[in-house]
């Protein structure tokens, strides 16, 4: 099971904070949130375009590859001034 945490405006786009996925073994970053778009609206728009992410609280590509048991998180780029 992969535990995925929504942050910022993600979260608000998507109305929940966090959600628990089954995956293949192999999946990757990029599989998950194929999956996740998948479900329609508002998933689709909410993780399209960029975002970042990080795998067990280390910043990752959405090449990385999930194990059960890990923790992804998702999150909008963050612009500072």
């Amino acid at each position: 099971m992969i535990e995925v945490l929504y942050f910022a405006s993600l979260r608000e786009a998507v109305g929940v904070a966090k959600s628990s996925h089954e995956l293949p073994g192999g999946a990757t970053v990029a599989d998950l949130v194929d999956n996740l778009k998948s479900q329609g609206e508002p998933w689709a728009s909410a993780l399209e375009g960029q975002l970042l992410c990080s795998v067990n609280q280390e910043m990752a590509s959405f090449d990385a590859a999930l194990s059960d048991g890990d923790e992804l998180a998702l999150f909008p780029p963050v612009t500072g001034g």
